[in-house]
């Protein structure tokens, strides 16, 4: 059975990814990593709210970023994110896997 803490940690990730542009923004950074500017415009999206999407996003774990400069550049967290083939990325919740399939 898993333990309260392990519980919370995947409730967090899993409320996290239950939002529609954080999904897009999830799909954007498989391709590479990007900075907020980029996703917004790949996304077609203000800034502001890109930005808000990748803080919790960074904030259950699931993406995480380094100083390019004057620009921070995000990318998915690879302990739970893997990509084992080119067809797909699979999300590590720590108890379960799920196949995100490659469009």
């Amino acid at each position: 059975m898993t333990d309260e803490e392990q519980a919370k940690r995947c409730a967090k990730m899993l409320s996290a990814i239950a939002e529609p542009n954080r999904i897009r923004i999830i799909e954007c950074l498989r391709a590479k990593s990007m900075n907020v500017t980029e996703i917004a415009h790949a996304l077609k999206t203000e800034i502001v709210n890109v930005s808000h999407h990748l803080s919790v996003l960074r904030d259950a774990g699931l993406v995480e970023f380094d100083k390019d400069g004057r620009f921070v550049v995000y990318s998915l967290h690879p302990k739970v994110f893997h990509h084992d083939t080119n067809k797909a990325t699979f999300v590590d919740l720590g108890w379960c896997r799920v196949e995100i399939p490659h469009n």
